[in-house]
């Protein structure tokens, strides 16, 4: 049987990403796919202790970009090799709530970081293991801004200014424009059903083996 693939989602904070994460992974569940969900950052117990310090610790605030960059490719890095690698060898679709993606754009640039080095920095973390296909949910900042008031807990991450979240829109858009091959760019202002529908659609031309035993 053909090796399932690996799914990323993407977009900025407030996009709706997480909710097709798990939407999709009941589409699996109900056709009899073997899959795994994993988060960025986080994902293993080091990634979520990284992920803790990254979003809720009391100290975080003086945070620099560089260390900023360096631990989250640090839970990267663990998460592929202890978790993301296995269970695609072992034959199971993995589908991940952020990945490399994540960081070109937000260290890259919305924190404004070397880019070559950002790229650099990705290869070393992830090796070979590629996301088969990128879905980025893209809304206005606005929007995602709106969103994320209706949050209890707010990140770090998710107190950025409107002009942080205005280059992070602009930069997923132009990674889609450069990668259309494994990047979709999809609307995420629509109705969640509307975009799982799509999703889902997408996947099952892309990938027949997906659902061909379900």
């Amino acid at each position: 049987m053909p090796r399932l693939p690996f799914i990323t989602f993407e977009g900025s904070e407030g996009c709706g990403k997480s909710t097709q994460v798990h939407r999709l992974a009941a589409r699996l569940e109900k056709s009899g796919v073997p899959y795994l969900v994993t988060r960025e950052p986080g994902g293993t117990p080091i990634g979520e202790t990284i992920r803790e310090l990254l979003q809720f610790a009391p100290h975080n605030a003086g945070m620099t970009p560089e260390t900023e960059l360096l631990l989250f490719e640090a839970s990267r890095s663990q998460l592929v090799r202890e978790t993301i690698k296995p269970a695609l060898e072992r034959g199971v679709c993995v589908i991940a709530d952020r990945f490399f993606d994540s960081t070109t754009v937000y260290q890259g640039a919305a924190r404004k970081l070397d880019r070559r080095i950002v790229e650099q920095l990705n290869v070393f973390a992830v090796g070979d293991c590629v996301p088969h296909i990128t879905f980025v949910l893209d809304i206005d900042a606005a929007t995602a801004r709106s969103r994320m008031k209706e949050r209890r807990r707010a990140d770090r991450m998710e107190q950025e200014p409107a002009e942080f979240y205005e280059r992070v829109r602009g930069a997923y858009r132009e990674l889609a424009t450069h990668e259309s091959n494994r990047i979709v760019l999809i609307d995420g202002s629509r109705k969640a059903y509307e975009i799982e529908t799509e999703i889902w659609k997408m996947l099952c031309s892309r990938f027949p083996n997906l659902i061909a035993d379900s």
